[in-house]
This record gives structure tokens, C-alpha cells and sequence, in this order.
């Protein structure tokens, strides 16, 4: 099969044949058909990040299932799914707790390392993933099954940047209606985090970037108010914009250590800041310790605290109820060889999101 290979940091990923095993019990074959291409895999490309190297980077997919291993009953050849980067064990400490966006499961872990090979060596599949290839050979607690009238592209934003970004909010800081927040990063997350807000009854959205066209396409899903960072101090305008109080929450979703301060720094007393951007390795976010005085909280956020196999679903019913908007966030649409110029349309701020048309369905 073919697959984009990253194997250098800042080098372009190359197209190469590389193979794939058969599904093993527990497991199944995906047939990849649409991935997006999202801001953490631009971390590792861009080196804020590092992995075991080579890689098939991509996590956020949708495709169907192609061949069933020994034991797997969640799905049959045929099924539609979507894939989740952060597949649940249903055993250890944090699944029993009901925090399965936390397991660690050791054996999934060394899956990922072994179903696939270049050369004749390993080529590690990127978070239990790799959907920047033809086929996918994943554990069966990896994927949640959709309907049929649940179109591709959107779909494989559900997988990552819409449940990571909508989840932030009606899970992670399980926002009250009537809420002031700010959202800094109008990227494929925050511009979810922002819909998500919207979804919960927020009062006023803020929503702050340094690009016109990312603001742009905030206002066009729930943003009250937009703040250009790049031409005005956003603390100080989300601080004005909220009666001088400050807002209730604010959600960084950029992956910047000061961005988080920002939103540290432009809540009232008694607000919450949740850091949902991936933060390079070896970052610090520094806040004023007294801050903590007034009951300022600062809180992390992993897969917007989600529960795929009952969260995934209800994005898509609110999807297809029109409730939930997903194709204008497909900006582009690109073939698996695309996937260098999406990493650059990515970088421009141009766009919400790149989805590359791996086959057809």
C-alpha cells in the first residue's frame, strides 16, 4: 500500500509502498478515505515534538472496515467508521474511573510499533493511527461505527480537531449556559471550541487570532466578538469587552506557552482557563501565583475529556440535525500526495482545515 512517510524533521513526507499485516485477534483492517491533516501533526514535522522515527503520521480519519481479526464483534466488514487516536483498554485505573481519554494501555502501545514495516523494518503507526495511508490495520476498541448518511470528510474531523474541540467545552469545562468566554487559536480546534460554546448557550463568544480569515470564520460559527491579537492587547480587550470583569472561561487552542498566560491572565476571579493546544516538549506556561488567591483555576484538557463511543455519536446526530457545522470547516480537499502542500496551507492560516481523499468510498 501506499503511504506518506515522515522520516526527518522539517524535511517534506515522501510517498513509499510499505506493508501492512493482516489484523490480528482484536484487531481490523480500515480502508483510509478520508484523513484531515491536523495542527499536532505539524508539531512533530515541525520538531516542537519528537517520536520514534520513521512514521505514518495522521490521526484524524474515517473509513470502512475491510477485514475483521479473531474475536472482534463491534464491527463487520462494510462498517463505516470513525477512528479515535486514543483507544481505551476497559481495565485499567483511568477506564474503570470512567477517564478513558487517560489510558495508557501498554499493549496498545506496542501494537502500534508492530503493523507495519518499510524496508523491511518497523514503521511506527502514529497514535494507534497512521491514517496518512491507504489502509489501517487498528484495535477494535479504536473505532466507533456511524450511519450511512454521515458523509466521509466530516467525519474524520469528528475523529480528532471537532471532539477534541467541542468535547473542551460540554465535558472538559462543562460550560454553563449564559457563560463570557474567550477563545484564543481559531485553528480546526478552536474554531470547535468555539462551536462548542455556542452548543452550551455562551452569552458571549470571543474569539481572538492573529489572522482576519480565521476570525472570519469564527463570527460564521458562534463568535459574538473578534479580537485581531497581532493589532490589539487581547487581555486588555477581552477584559473591556466583559464590563472590565474578565471572562468566565477562556480556552487556549493554539499550543503557545504565552497564549495560555493570556487566558490565564484575561479571566475574572473565580474563571477557568483549559489549555487545550499541545504545548512543545520541555514548555513551561508561567501565571502569577496569587492569581490563585482568587480562585483562578488552570486546567488541562486531553481529547475534550471524551468518552468516543458515546460522544462521537451525539456529534454526529447534531451534525446531521444541522446543528453542528462541519463541511465549511473542509477547506481544501487534496490527494494523498497533497499532504506536504496541506501542511503549508495550514501554516498560511488560510484555512480551517485540509482533508486528504485517500479512496473512494
Amino acid at each position: 500500500m501506499k503511504a506518506a512517510i515522515f522520516e526527518t524533521a522539517h524535511q517534506p513526507l515522501a510517498i513509499e509502498d510499505v506493508d501492512i499485516i493482516d489484523p490480528r485477534p482484536g484487531e481490523l483492517l480500515v480502508r483510509t478515505v478520508c484523513s484531515g491533516v491536523c495542527h499536532s501533526d505539524l508539531h512533530f514535522v515541525d520538531g516542537a515534538w519528537q517520536l520514534p522515527m520513521p512514521t505514518v503520521l495522521g490521526h484524524e480519519a474515517a473509513g470502512v472496515v475491510e477485514k475483521v481479526g479473531e474475536g472482534v464483534g463491534y464491527v463487520a466488514p462494510g462498517d463505516r467508521v470513525i477512528m479515535s487516536f486514543r483507544p481505551f483498554c476497559g481495565s485499567c485505573y483511568f477506564c474503570l474511573r470512567g477517564e478513558a481519554q487517560l489510558c495508557e494501555d501498554p499493549v496498545n502501545h506496542a501494537a502500534m510499533a508492530s503493523r507495519l514495516s518499510w524496508k523491511g523494518k518497523p514503521l511506527l503507526q502514529f497514535a494507534s493511527v497512521g491514517s496518512f495511508s491507504e489502509l489501517m490495520v487498528v484495535g477494535e476498541r479504536g473505532v466507533v461505527k456511524m450511519p450511512d448518511e454521515m458523509p466521509m470528510a466530516e467525519a474524520a474531523l469528528i475523529g480528532c480537531g471537532v471532539m477534541t474541540g467541542v468535547g473542551a467545552v460540554l465535558y472538559t469545562a462543562q460550560v454553563p449556559g449564559g457563560s463570557l468566554v474567550a477563545v484564543i487559536g481559531c485553528g480546526g480546534v478552536g474554531l470547535n471550541v468555539i462551536q462548542g460554546c455556542r452548543l452550551a448557550g455562551a452569552s458571549q463568544i470571543i474569539a481572538v487570532d492573529v489572522f482576519d480569515e480565521k476570525l472570519d470564520m469564527a463570527k460564521g460559527l458562534g463568535a459574538t466578538h473578534t479580537v485581531n491579537a497581532k493589532d490589539t492587547d487581547p487581555v486588555k480587550a477581552v477584559k473591556e469587552l466583559t464590563g472590565g470583569l474578565g471572562a468566565e472561561f477562556a480556552f487556549e487552542a493554539i499550543g503557545v506557552p504565552e497564549c495560555a498566560t493570556q487566558g490565564f491572565s484575561m479571566l475574572r476571579p473565580g474563571g477557568t482557563c483549559v489549555v487545550v493546544g499541545m504545548h512543545p516538549m520541555g514548555s513551561s506556561i508561567s501565571v502569577p501565583g496569587p492569581d490563585f488567591l482568587r480562585e483562578k483555576k488552570l486546567i488541562g484538557c486531553m481529547y475534550g475529556s471524551a468518552q468516543f463511543r458515546d460522544h462521537m455519536p451525539k456529534l454526529v446526530d447534531l451534525f446531521l440535525q444541522g446543528r453542528l457545522e462541519l463541511s465549511s470547516l473542509v477547506s481544501k480537499k487534496l490527494p494523498l500526495d497533497g499532504v506536504n502542500h496541506a501542511f503549508e496551507l495550514m501554516k498560511s492560516g488560510k484555512v480551517a482545515r485540509s482533508v486528504l481523499e485517500i479512496s473512494a468510498e
